[in-house]
């Protein structure tokens, strides 16, 4: 009698070939190359739909994307965007780093304290919800136009975004986790270090992600309505004079920076602090 031959490769060491390893290690191997090549197809249409809008023109005031690819170089390379960058990341950086401790440390204290809760959530819904563009004149009247107004600007919408993120994330902790700790008669400290904090963490980096798209908001809202300097002022002064081409230059690299940014924190946080997500 013959035995009916097996559906998948035995290797050497008694194990299923399609299980090893190896051939898990290559199929994640393609699907990052596979999940890039969209990332690139998709970035190539957007181009080819922008250069063929610009080409028919949807509008005068619309540049294609080779024009506007032109005017970035020579923006690059004649020193006005770096320069400009500088000026533009002082209140950023300062903003999100303010925000970045202050909404964690908030948002942590909420999720575990009722009365902190009670007292400040109302605060910060209502500054996510308020139109901040209407607000962020206002600013302006009581610290200028300085950097300590843009500074402000920037936290204005990126720490309710981060605080109530965090927030969230340390109530939606698993219980089950909290209730094993304590039966284990383990401390009110470990059970906020070693238990709440770590089982948040990924809606923390969530929310602190989330915190830094806000701030780039806010500082062009602030470069654009309290005074122009920076990307902001590259963008009014080339409008202004209707050159196009430059002024969409220097929006679509804000865009980038952006995207830049956010991406980098994401694989700092895959990579360096969260190693259980890294693909292995």
């Amino acid at each position: 009698m013959h035995m009916a031959a097996s559906p998948h490769k035995v290797s050497a060491t008694g194990g299923s070939a399609t299980n090893s390893p190896r051939f898990g290690k290559t199929l994640a191997e393609f699907a990052e190359r596979q999940k890039a090549l969209w990332v690139v197809a998709s970035l190539a249409l957007l181009f080819i739909v922008w250069e063929i809008a610009g080409r028919v023109p949807i509008s005068f005031a619309f540049p294609t994307f080779l024009e506007t690819l032109s005017a970035f170089f020579e923006m690059l390379f004649d020193g006005t965007l770096l320069p400009a960058y500088v000026i533009t990341f002082q209140p950023l950086v300062i903003g999100v780093a303010v925000s970045a401790v202050l909404g964690l440390g908030l948002g942590v204290l909420m999720g575990l304290s009722d009365k902190m809760e009670w007292l400040l959530a109302p605060v910060f819904i209502v500054l996510q919800a308020a139109p901040m563009a209407a607000l962020v004149p206002l600013v302006t009247f009581i610290y200028g136009i300085g950097l300590v107004a843009k500074t402000l600007a920037v936290i204005m919408l990126a720490l309710p975004v981060i605080v109530l993120n965090s927030y969230k994330a340390v109530r939606h902790v698993n219980p089950s986790l909290v209730d094993m700790c304590r039966s284990f008669q383990g401390s009110r400290s470990q059970q906020i270090f070693k238990i709440i904090i770590p089982d948040a963490t990924p809606v923390l980096f969530a929310g602190l992600r989330l915190g830094i798209a806000a701030g780039f908001i806010g500082v062009m809202l602030a470069e654009l309505l309290i005074t122009p300097t920076g990307i902001g002022d590259l963008i009014t002064y080339h409008r202004s004079i209707a050159n196009y081409a430059h002024m969409y230059a220097a929006v679509a690299s804000i865009i980038a920076v952006s995207t830049l940014t956010l991406a980098a924190l994401q694989y700092v946080e895959v990579n360096f602090l969260r190693p259980e997500k890294r693909k292995k």
